[in-house]
Parts: C-alpha cells; structure tokens; sequence
C-alpha cells in the first residue's frame, strides 16, 4: 500500500504551560517540543507509523526551519523526494501554546514566504503506485491539479476541508472521501443536512464531519451515524484532527466498513491528545488495536 499527499508542511514550536500569561508579562513553561506539522504531513507520518509506505509533496525554503521539516519526515519514513525547496525565503512556522489545566490551545504562525506550488513544478511520476491519495486544499492550484492527475490513474482522493477556501468545494466534488471539520460545515452557511448533501455530490463514498470532543458524524451511502469520541486524559489536541485523516485512510485502504474506518480514526486521534506535540503520541498498529481492545 502506498499513500501520497500534497499539502502543507510547518514547524511547530510548542510549549505546555500552567495557564496564559497575562500580555507584556512572562510565564515559565512546563514542557517545551519542536515538531513538524501541516495537516498532510502529520497524516502521512501516521500512516507510516502503521504501517503504509508514504510520500509527500510539499513547500519549503532552504532555512533551518525547512531543514528540520525534511528531517523530521525523513526520520517518520515519509518519501520526501517531492518536497520542494524554494531559496531565499522562511519555511512555515507556528507558535503553540497549550493551556495544561484543560488543553486549550493559542496558535500563532507564518505561512511560508516562498511562492506557492505550482502546477508545473508536480512530477505525475511521483503518483506511480500509490494507492491513496490525500489533500487539504491549503494550495488550491496544486491541489487540483493534482487531483486530476489522481482521477486520470484511478487514485481515490481524501480531502481534509478544514475551512471554506476558495477551490475547496471543487476539490470536494471530485474526492471519494470528505473529511471536514465543523468550522468548514458553518462555513458553508447551510443546515448540516444541506451540507453533507451538496460535499456528497455524485462522487463521494462518504463525508466525515469532525467535532472535536463530540466526536464525528458520518454520511455514507446514504445513510447517516454518530460516533462518540475517546475519553483520554488530554494533554495536547494539536494535530488531532490530521491524526484523525490518517486513520481514516488507513482504514480505507484496508477495505474496512465506515464504523469500523471512523471507530480506529478515533482512537488514533484520541492516543495521539495523551503527550505534547501533535505527533509525539501517533500510536503504532499495534497500540491502536490494544487501545480499542475491549472499547465499543
């Protein structure tokens, strides 16, 4: 099984503290982790730590930053080679503070400065073999582009639509899978009824909305199901929801029904909020199966 993913990379600088510091003031923190992020690329080092062979394409620059993001996928097993560096300018960085008393979380961040990918600058060659391919729209251009490329060699496409952005809902009528969040659904200015109807379109297999400590709600084949998330003692909820896709992709690469897809998708995200960072708790296989041993 392969995976392949275009979208955004980051690197995350996180801090535990006991509570936000009042403006102009300090704070001793508790904890203190460097990783890398971007919903794309956090998913594919979930599906490499189960177990699927992974490739990403994906915007750096040639600082230290951009180091670190090509490091830390490279460690994970991610295929890098469609990494592009762009010279000269600031990779993607963001600043995470997480509120320890209730894991509550302030962001801020920097897109790259570099411009964005473009069409021309995908190689089709690097889709040869994947079986899946994942997108979050974060670079509609590319996205799209390579989405055609996926619909030309029967690649099944997954969008995470974290929010309404332009080309998101073209890129959704074109996915088999739609994995949104409940921002991106009260974006669409519509009932979730309406919404799950126009993401399902002729196309999609299933829509997944996520909603964070409520758990998700699933359209699929016309029919419709709640599930509840884990309860975990939370430490960091960065990165849940890119865990949360990653899972889900595993399960559909394994030919599983949706419950059992959106059951493991749970539980993956839910192992994951136990450490700080968003990829620091990813589980393995092995771990996901002993976690929900025993769970409904």
């Amino acid at each position: 099984m392969k995976a392949i993913g275009l979208g955004q990379c980051s690197l995350d600088y996180i801090t535990l503290a006991n509570g936000f510091p009042a403006e102009d003031t300090k704070k001793e923190v508790l904890d203190f982790i460097v990783q890398g992020g971007g919903p794309v690329a956090t998913a594919l080092v979930t599906l490499s730590r189960l177990g699927v062979k992974t490739s990403i394409i994906g915007l750096v620059s040639d600082d230290r930053a951009g180091d670190e993001i090509r490091k830390g996928l490279r460690g994970e097993g991610v295929d890098t080679r469609g990494l592009i560096v762009k010279k000269g300018g600031k990779s993607q960085c963001a600043f995470i503070l997480v509120n320890s008393k209730n894991s509550s979380r302030t962001i801020c961040w920097q897109r790259p400065t570099v411009p964005a990918i473009t069409p021309s600058e995908i190689d089709p060659a690097l889709f040869k073999g994947a079986d899946f391919l994942l997108l979050d729209g974060l670079m509609p251009e590319a996205s799209i582009h390579a989405a055609s490329i996926a619909l030309k060699m029967n690649i099944p496409i997954m969008l995470d639509a974290g929010r309404v952005r332009p080309g998101m809902l073209k890129l959704a009528s074109v996915s088999d899978y739609v994995v949104c969040s409940e921002e991106f659904i009260s974006g669409m200015k519509m009932s979730m009824g309406d919404a799950l109807g126009k993401l399902s379109g002729k196309k999609a297999r299933a829509v997944t909305v996520t909603l964070g400590k409520k758990g998700s709600f699933t359209w699929h084949e016309g029919r419709t199901f709640k599930h509840k998330a884990y309860q975990v003692k939370a430490v960091d909820t960065t990165g849940a929801g890119d865990v949360f896709h990653g899972g889900y992709a595993y399960g559909v690469l394994q030919g599983w029904h949706m419950e059992q897809i959106v059951r493991f998708a749970s539980a993956v995200a839910a192992m994951k909020c136990t450490k700080l960072g968003g990829r620091s708790g990813i589980p393995t296989l092995q771990e996901a199966m002993r976690f929900l041993k025993g769970k409904r």
